[in-house]
């Protein structure tokens, strides 16, 4: 009985850690099975890539008078959902020629899903951005920064880019916009 319950336990221990491995490389920022992933470019500038994710919500135009005022170009990672319900935003975007990102249709994490759901989540998303006259080429990040072996592996097949990030501020909602800018402008320069 005790060889029998020490299979088990070991069995157990082994499962637990693998699961714990693919998790973990799930959401790297930095690494993905198939296809291009970018999480920072070397440059000697000194320049910050802004992104937003989400959107377009009811404070995009406030968003994008705040760049307009500061001359600063962004990319906006959209989703379908958002994209169906504020398609004018999204088209304020473009106009102001920031750059938009597929974020999925409906912002659901893209692990353990079928093919056939990721690629409809791609899909309609990109022909939303398209109808809101975004031309460029349009670049993906995963909804949680979530994507195992086949995300990545359709990403490649549709000659997508996985756009990810290496600072990601605090964005709790109790949190003030000021602490947000200072997390920012502090961990930028260890960069």
């Amino acid at each position: 009985m005790k060889k029998h319950l020490r299979f088990i336990l070991k069995g157990l221990i082994i499962f637990i850690a693998v699961f714990l491995a693919v998790w973990k490389i799930s959401s790297s920022k930095s690494f993905q099975f198939f296809g291009g992933i970018t999480h920072r470019v070397d440059t000697d500038e000194r320049v910050v890539a802004l992104t937003f994710d989400d959107g377009p919500t009811e404070k995009t135009e406030e968003i994008l008078a705040l760049l307009e005022r500061l001359e600063v170009k962004g990319t906006f990672f959209l989703t379908g959902r958002e994209l169906e319900r504020n398609m004018e935003e999204a088209k304020k975007i473009v106009s102001a020629g920031h750059e938009l990102g597929n974020h999925t249709f409906a912002h659901k994490r893209m692990v353990f899903r079928t093919p056939s759901f990721m690629r409809r989540e791609i899909d309609l998303t990109d022909a939303l951005i398209r109808e809101a006259g975004y031309e460029g080429e349009i670049h993906f990040r995963p909804p949680y920064a979530k994507k195992l072996f086949l995300l990545p592996y359709i990403l490649k097949k549709k000659n997508k880019k996985t756009i990810m990030w290496d600072l990601e501020p605090d964005s709790d909602l109790s949190v003030s916009a000021e602490e947000i800018v200072n997390d920012v402008v502090e961990n930028v320069s260890k960069r």
